[in-house]
């Protein structure tokens, strides 16, 4: 098998924890390092790293902070880096493994937040990336610098014109300050290259400094 053994949908389970964290993106094949330090999300990982190891991050879809309303679509990811620190934090980092519809939240005795999965949508995920029909770096770049200029970034340029260009879009989608709502956009977005467009028009619609942008 590929990806972690999971090659198809069937070998994924049918529900799987949640962490819900505003802003926090995780996409196939993409690495997403995290602190984890409240008890209910120590717990949590304590018994994914004795079952699937599969966690799935999932935005708020609403401020409510004990129990928010989760958004419609997560993405799962397995645990591949675990260290313990002194004070009793996990240091961890998710590797993404595939997307998935939030069918239903469990009703459920654990400290943390369970739901069945739908993963059938985003099948795809478990496959080699479309990279086909992709937006033309310089381009992405432009909206890039016109982007940084009005905002407080710092930005590797070699590794904007070096690196490959999923790895590019991920790393600009997650670290980009963007809306909750626009993040999750970009999360949704069908391909790589369906969510490298929509990263340039959202680069070039928050270009101006306006927070209050969002993409439709």
């Amino acid at each position: 098998m590929t990806r972690h053994g999971y090659r198809k949908i069937e070998d994924l389970p049918e529900t799987i924890p949640v962490f819900p964290l505003t802003g926090a993106l995780l996409f196939p094949r993409w690495s997403l390092p995290l602190n984890i330090f409240e008890p209910r999300y120590l717990n949590m990982i304590d018994d994914a790293m004795s079952g699937s190891r599969l966690i799935g991050m999932v935005q708020p879809a609403t401020k409510d902070r004990r129990n928010p309303q989760l958004a419609g679509v997560g993405c799962a990811g397995r645990l591949t880096s675990y260290s313990e620190t002194d004070d009793g934090r996990y240091l961890i980092s998710l590797t993404g493994i595939c997307r998935f519809n939030v069918r239903q939240e469990l009703d459920i005795q654990t400290p943390y937040r369970q739901v069945a999965a739908d993963w059938a949508p985003f099948a795809a995920d478990l496959q080699e990336p479309d990279l086909s029909n992709l937006p033309d770096r310089d381009e992405l770049a432009k909206a890039l610098r016109k982007y940084v200029a009005t905002h407080a970034m710092d930005v590797d340029w070699d590794a904007v014109e070096t690196a490959p260009i999923e790895t590019l879009v991920h790393a600009l989608a997650a670290g980009c300050p963007f809306a909750a709502m626009e993040k999750q956009a970009l999360l949704e977005a069908e391909t790589v290259a369906a969510r490298c467009r929509a990263l340039i028009t959202l680069l070039d619609m928050d270009a101006g400094g306006d927070d209050s942008s969002t993409l439709q």
